[in-house]
């Protein structure tokens, strides 16, 4: 069904008719000029990302029910990283004739899983229309209480550096995904030459030959056998609330806390230039997954440059006191990777062969590839 048809008031009624409301401070969700929202005693915390097809996602090999899932998961992360509670969601969608009814319907059943997981209200949104492709906007809104909130800001002297789940992983699995991609139309362009050479040479039983095999392309079937964590790192993104309960249950309240969307040393930078302090981690302690390794020998890549600069984990890095550390031992997927020095010493990776190099941020820029304003 063409969106068309519906036009804008009728598809978002369809995508969110039977939306309820499961949180006390949702008053009034979908349905009005703005979503009614109380919170009369904690702090209020709001995180919007937005995510264009072509620079963050590719339709080559995201289906929109992933696409939504995801979507959803990297705004509830963030509010995660805050020592915060996901409440609230909006989603607004630029979308281009292509897409149908149907592929929204498929987009939202993903946000909405992703929202039922962690208990959020999708609240409002907007649609309007593109001409060049699918833009995704969401705004999560989640809550606090004050002295709850963990900030950039905070890491402290002789802290210890932890991190959560394994690192890489999903940088591993958009490598495999473009490297089949790649695979795929090498060999669809090849086709087109030989179909392009044969209608010039007027060889009409060769073309026809050529665009069988050029249909029989089309059920074409990419070899990730072996690499389905990889693959389930980049297309299933799982935001942290587990790590935040299993640290609130252990009486830990991090010092600094952020997830890793652009790679583990963007991060940990981040969070030092803004405690103004300095660390040091050792890469035998940086948690890599075994799928990570072999794919990374496969490509011959670096596996701990993947770990520390590859991004879209999602996972949660964060510091602690050095007191916590009977405790952070218990957590299970938490893991000590290093610690919090004074800012002189300056940011410091440790090797395996225990050789000293300064760390650097060379994970995901979103606005290096930019073409210049005319």
């Amino acid at each position: 069904m063409e969106i068309a048809s519906l036009g804008e008031f009728g598809l978002i009624d369809r995508l969110t008719k039977d939306i309820k409301p499961q949180n006390e401070s949702t008053k009034y969700g979908v349905g009005d000029d703005c979503a009614v929202l109380h919170y009369p005693d904690t702090e209020v915390l709001v995180t919007t990302d937005m995510l264009m097809e072509g620079v963050h996602f590719d339709l080559t090999y995201i289906d929109l029910q992933h696409l939504g899932y995801k979507s959803a998961m990297v705004n509830i992360s963030d509010i995660f990283a805050m020592n915060g509670t996901p409440r609230q969601l909006t989603v607004s969608l630029a979308v281009s004739k292509r897409f149908t009814v149907e592929d929204m319907e498929q987009f939202y059943s993903g946000l909405r899983m992703a929202c039922d997981k962690w208990g959020v209200d999708i609240v409002g949104g907007d649609t309007t229309s593109s001409y060049t492709g699918l833009a995704i906007s969401i705004t999560c809104i989640g809550e606090a209480r004050k002295e709850d909130i963990v900030y950039r800001n905070g890491a402290k002297e002789t802290d210890l550096v932890c991190v959560s789940g394994d690192l890489g992983a999903a940088y591993m699995g958009l490598q495999l995904l473009e490297r089949e991609k790649s695979v795929y139309y090498a060999q669809v362009d090849e086709l087109k030459r030989k179909m392009a050479e044969a209608k010039a040479n007027g060889d009409s039983q060769k073309l026809t030959a050529l665009r069988t095999q050029l249909s029989t392309l089309q059920d074409f079937q990419p070899d990730f056998a072996g690499k389905e964590y990889l693959l389930q790192r980049q297309l299933k993104t799982e935001a942290r609330g587990d790590i935040v309960k299993r640290l609130r249950e252990a009486g830990i309240r991090p010092t600094a806390m952020m997830d890793v969307s652009d790679g583990l040393s963007s991060e940990l930078l981040h969070i030092c230039t803004q405690s103004h302090v300095g660390c040091r981690i050792f890469e035998k302690q940086i948690p890599i997954d075994y799928q990570t390794a072999v794919m990374a020998e496969e490509l011959n890549m670096n596996v701990t440059t993947c770990a520390l600069n590859g991004g879209e984990d999602y996972e949660l890095l964060f510091t602690i006191p050095i007191g916590d550390h009977e405790k952070i031992q218990t957590i299970e997927d938490v893991h000590l990777i290093g610690h919090i020095t004074r800012e002189s010493l300056g940011h410091v990776l440790v090797t395996r062969d225990d050789q000293e190099f300064e760390l650097k941020a060379q994970g995901w820029n979103p606005l290096s590839n930019q073409p210049k304003a005319e």
